[in-house]
């Protein structure tokens, strides 16, 4: 007689801005979270915004400024994204 399969399927990871002490889902090893912070469609928006009120010379502010990009979280060990905190 053939035991039967057990799938576990994870959730998605709550992230934050910061790096996270979390279990990898893919690799299973206790890790911190690398963060990789990339320009999204907020941080486009926000300089758009800077140059139509003329405020040309703070345009590179958004491009340089956390809040304005994305916070992708990798697991260090395994490289696998774990999501991302907008």
């Amino acid at each position: 007689m053939q035991q039967p399969t057990v799938i576990i399927q994870h959730s998605n990871v709550a992230v934050g801005p910061n790096s996270t002490r979390l279990t990898c889902p893919s690799c299973h090893a206790v890790i911190s979270t690398r963060v990789e912070r990339k320009s999204s469609a907020k941080t486009y928006i926000v300089a758009v915004l800077l140059c139509v009120f003329l405020c040309w010379p703070c345009v590179c502010v958004p491009f340089c400024t956390n809040s304005c990009r994305n916070a992708n979280h990798y697991c260090p060990n395994c490289k696998a994204f774990l999501g991302t905190y907008n």
